[in-house]
């Protein structure tokens, strides 16, 4: 064993971590140790890995544009999980004010359970999903393997930004105005209705149901519409979105790759009444439950309000939620005169209905 190996049991001590790590993703100051130990630097990677940061930004030679990478796995559904991939990979290239040009899908079938119908319906459906964004398809892998129960798709997803348009974390400012387009939970919303359709059903109809399950169509898994709107205004310093660990988690990860805090109203936050329905119903807390499909948007004041007025003009629901302060002052919510801290998720409040 080498040197390095063999010293990591004392470092990783130190981080008072579990004897087993629990589902959902690592816990941050693990991930941070991590990254810090193994990731190498490359004057080349213009962003490079790191909290908060969901893709990479390559200087590749070309005179006016970088290349943007990222990957994402989808395990919390086996259903629709194809469509679910190109939308969440799309969403982190946009991000950075880049827009997704190629996918790469890598989709593996459990064993003894697949059907030629099934990868077919597959493939259709990245095939769709990449036609609506304008992204093509052009490689991967696929087959069908033992070991698990449902099917699993990883992607990479390769897109191109402007030299001098990266949006990132490192240029929120103190005074800035934090806004979130869409809402919270309608990822969640698309997936609880697909694992629990039967429940809502009985318990709120078919009409629900339905509405719930066209989710991840409307609202809507994708953050490009409004992206592209946050991308041409002047001001506009950073988008992230809140993914895996939902509103919460995400803060965590913009504060700490911005180095500031953050101050939140809880009232101004939008909450599309089928996630706050079955968010309610199941005991999931909202703010911490999987949110592809919203949008963090910080910059100035004024820039901040443009981008909200131009979502409204594209019927697009934004608001303006809350500021970036300064890192002492912490992550904080404010409910009217009250304060309380932004809490860490440990995990995702979807793992308590879903299991990977």
């Amino acid at each position: 064993m080498s040197t390095e190996a063999a010293s990591w049991p004392d470092k990783l001590a130190g981080l008072h971590l579990p004897a087993n790590l629990p589902a959902g993703k690592l816990p941050q100051n693990f991930l941070e140790a991590l990254l810090e130990r193994f990731i190498r630097h490359d004057k080349r990677v213009i962003v490079n890995a790191g909290i908060g940061r969901d893709a990479a930004v390559i200087d590749v030679g070309a005179p006016h544009t970088l290349l943007v990478a990222k990957n994402d796995p989808i395990t919390f559904v086996g259903e629709d999980a194809a469509w679910y991939a190109l939308h969440v990979n799309a969403n982190d290239i946009a991000c950075l004010g880049g827009a997704p040009k190629w996918f790469l899908a890598t989709l593996l079938f459990p064993h003894g359970a697949t059907s030629p119908a099934a990868v077919a319906k597959c493939f259709a459906q990245i095939s769709a999903a990449c036609r609506k964004l304008g992204v093509t398809l052009c490689g991967g892998h696929s087959e069908v393997t033992p070991g698990i129960d449902r099917p699993l798709t990883i992607g990479f997803m390769l897109g191109e930004v402007a030299r001098d348009r990266v949006l990132r974390p490192e240029n929120i400012r103190q005074g800035d105005a934090v806004a979130l387009s869409k809402g919270l939970g309608i990822e969640a919303t698309s997936i609880i209705a697909r694992e629990k359709k039967a429940i809502i059903v009985q318990e709120y109809g078919d009409a629900v149901a339905k509405s719930c399950l066209k989710y991840l169509e409307k609202p809507g898994l994708s953050v490009l519409p409004e992206a592209r709107l946050a991308k041409e205004i002047e001001g506009i310093h950073a988008l992230h979105d809140p993914t895996e660990g939902g509103l919460n988690a995400a803060l965590h990860e913009l504060a700490k790759a911005a180095n500031v805090g953050l101050i939140i109203d809880l009232k101004l936050i939008p909450m599309p009444t089928e996630a706050k329905l079955l968010c309610d119903h199941f005991d999931l807390n909202i703010l911490s439950v999987i949110s592809s499909g919203a949008l963090l948007v910080c910059g100035t004041e004024e820039a901040c309000q443009k981008f909200v007025s131009e979502c409204h003009r594209k019927k697009i629901v934004a608001e303006i939620i809350g500021k970036v302060v300064k890192a002492d002052e912490g992550l904080q919510y404010r409910e009217g005169r009250k304060r309380f801290p932004i809490p860490r998720p440990r995990r995702d409040e979807i793992l308590k209905i879903v299991t990977r």
